[in-house]
């Protein structure tokens, strides 16, 4: 298991514990549990490149303890 920290610029940081063969869609379901939005509407980026929802957290080398933008 894994802990991931989500900022979403707002001053809000959450920490979402998840597996890295999980999907970015998976891991967006995690997210919207705890700040109760949508995961529709949840984009993830990290410098410039917007995750995709099929490729999984391994896939795109997010590790334990990274920090993603919301």
């Amino acid at each position: 298991m894994i802990e991931v920290i989500c900022n979403d610029r707002l001053g809000k940081k959450i920490r979402v514990k998840c597996l890295e063969d999980d999907t970015i869609g998976d891991f967006k379901k995690l997210v919207a549990s705890q700040i109760g939005t949508a995961p529709e509407k949840i984009i993830l980026k990290k410098s410039y490149t917007t995750f995709k929802d099929h490729i999984t957290l391994a896939d795109y080398e997010i590790h334990n303890g990274m920090s993603l933008e919301l």
